[in-house]
């Protein structure tokens, strides 16, 4: 205990405390035998997957595996240095185990670094973060961007030569915008022209609007044959900034995440594709394996594989798997599994669109 608050006495030092937005069991504090505290760090709400799906999907299963837990929520709002101090205010608060999500992988390292020397747990989620993690739960980025790049293809009818396409990648800050782009260029290489690349910095729809009309302007609108989006929000910007642009009949846009809005937009003929990663798996994943250490075990035993990091090697690690969706695979893989319903899909608007699609019948 006196380990811990020295050192979280240090990072105080250099970390001034933000207030967080906690979520506990609702019923009093269980006793240290009975139950612990679990940590969970989001990134921001840039995402709407984070707030819509991985919040209260995780908060349902550590509560569901650990009924005398109690879950500390914070959201960075895509700053590193909130962050960081959500972490400091954790640990000070007495958290065994962190879910982090980190805003800046590289940036978070000496946090890690701090929160285990004061004995507490941090798990990787979705993104690997930097620093001594105790395990990782998330996806194959690189079949991700594999699969974002077959569907783009696919949308493009596999012409090559000279078919000019845009890559609208993520945030640099994030090591998977790296391997998704890795991914995808090991399928579009040799068979189309990659006329502009861009980084979207925060994942931000308003900054891929600002990169696609600054793509539009330089090549103009009909030299563009797709558009390799890294996830649903920079698909957003990308479709606004064709509408701004009088783009009528859209080239093939990928994306990423099956955000219910684009599916809508797949289903209004908008964005080609997007890739669904069953994100209740993930929580579940995560959840196992910060309860399982929390109650002492061995994370290894939580996991499927193991990755590396730039700082650490065999970090213990559930992979999962991801599903391409273009407009025939909506029935299947978001309806029949309860993702969606038809109802939440099919607004008035989108009532033609649907039946076109087969969604209505």
């Amino acid at each position: 205990m006196i380990r811990r608050q020295r050192v979280v006495a240090v990072l105080a030092a250099a970390l001034m405390t933000i207030p967080l937005a906690a979520c506990g069991d609702g019923g009093g504090q269980k006793p240290a035998r009975e139950g612990f505290t679990v940590g969970l760090l989001l990134p921001s709400r840039t995402v709407p997957r984070w707030e819509h799906s991985d919040r209260p999907l995780i908060e349902a299963q550590v509560k569901k595996l650990c009924p005398g837990c109690s879950l500390e929520y914070a959201n960075a709002e895509n700053d590193v240095t909130r962050q960081r101090q959500q972490m400091v205010s954790m640990v000070t608060k007495g958290a065994k185990v962190l879910i982090l999500d980190a805003a800046d992988t590289r940036a978070v390292r000496s946090s890690v670094q701090e929160a285990r020397r004061a004995g507490v747990d941090v798990i990787a989620y979705d993104r690997l973060a930097e620093g001594p993690v105790t395990g990782y739960v998330g996806f194959d980025a690189r079949h991700v961007g594999r699969l974002q790049g077959e569907g783009l293809l696919e949308g493009m009818g596999r012409r090559s030569g000279g078919a000019g396409v845009v890559m609208m990648n993520g945030d640099p800050a994030s090591p998977n915008a790296a391997l998704y782009r890795k991914g995808a260029l090991s399928v579009l290489t040799g068979k189309v022209k990659i006329a502009r690349s861009y980084d979207t910095l925060d994942w931000s729809a308003q900054n891929a609007h600002n990169n696609m009309s600054a793509a539009i302007a330089a090549l103009g609108p009909d030299r563009i044959d797709g558009v390799l989006a890294a996830n649903d929000s920079i698909a957003s910007g990308v479709v606004a900034a064709l509408k701004s642009a009088g783009v009528t009949k859209f080239p093939p846009v990928t994306g990423q995440d099956a955000d219910l809005d684009a599916v809508r937009r797949i289903v209004a003929g908008e964005q080609y594709m997007t890739v669904y990663k069953p994100f209740k798996d993930e929580a579940a994943a995560v959840a196992a394996m910060a309860v399982a250490v929390g109650k002492g075990e061995d994370p290894a035993d939580s996991a499927t594989t193991t990755t590396d990091s730039p700082t650490t090697a065999r970090i213990p690690s559930v992979l999962l798997t991801s599903e391409p969706v273009t407009v025939d695979d909506i029935q299947r893989v978001l309806v029949d599994r309860g993702v969606y319903t038809v109802a939440r899909i099919c607004t008035p608007g989108l009532r033609a669109a649907c039946d076109r699609a087969g969604l209505t019948r």
